[in-house]
């Protein structure tokens, strides 16, 4: 679904916490509306599953990677994460991946490389784009901007029944204590930080389906679109 013109195009961007379900959100929305998904969040952890499979420590500086993205082969197909020609869709959603992150998400070559491949994705397509810098810096000047969140508890109880789901068995507490460090390290980190976008819509899911949260925002979206 392209269109003739930037005002046009539905650029929707969704930023919010780790575990506040913005993957499976925007995803649907995709469906719906027939335009691109793209998981910002995944081009980041796998990242972190490449660069922790060549033995990294997580702490890397500004050379070292440049050296890594070298060879980084990522691609999406098929609803498919590959690095090269391995799936890792799955492997990237792994509590291992979910501690180890971070620091590659805060590195600052890392980021303007992952901002500036997520820009010329979404320049001349309707897209729906995730992750924590979507509406404050990739898709800043779009008006479909949305900070989707929910309680931290809703968000441990949601990861505990994913992970339950594959057959990965986490401690509650654990799962929530790892969210807690997550949101500190993504709302302090020096580059691009999460943070609302001040004309981002807030949706907070604790006590919503998923099926409202996606009609919600969809809604939204019509609503701008028909205002511009």
């Amino acid at each position: 679904m392209e269109r003739s013109s930037e005002l046009d195009r539905i650029r929707i961007a969704i930023d919010g916490p780790a575990g506040a379900g913005k993957s499976s959100v925007a995803r649907a929305i995709a469906e719906k509306l027939g335009i691109l998904y793209l998981d910002t969040g995944a081009m980041y952890r796998a990242f972190a599953y490449y660069a922790e499979n060549l033995a990294e420590a997580g702490e890397i500086d500004e050379e070292k990677a440049e050296e890594l993205f070298r060879d980084f082969d990522l691609k999406f197909a098929d609803g498919k994460v590959l690095l090269g020609d391995e799936d890792i869709t799955q492997v990237i959603r792994t509590p291992r991946i979910d501690k180890a992150v971070s620091p590659y998400a805060s590195n600052p070559f890392v980021r303007k490389q992952m901002v500036s491949l997520q820009r010329s994705i979404g320049q001349d397509t309707d897209i729906v784009m995730e992750g924590r810098d979507i509406c404050t810096v990739v898709l800043k000047d779009s008006p479909y901007k949305f900070y989707l969140d929910a309680s931290v508890e809703e968000r441990a109880r949601r990861r505990f029944l994913q992970n339950e789901q594959k057959g990965i068995s986490e401690d509650m507490e654990a799962i929530k204590a790892d969210i807690i460090r997550r949101d500190e390290a993504d709302m302090n980190r020096q580059a691009d930080p999460l943070r609302k976008a001040e004309d981002a819509i807030v949706v907070d899911s604790t006590d919503m389906s998923q099926e409202e949260v996606v009609d919600e925002i969809i809604n939204k979206t019509l609503e701008i679109k028909n205002a511009l």
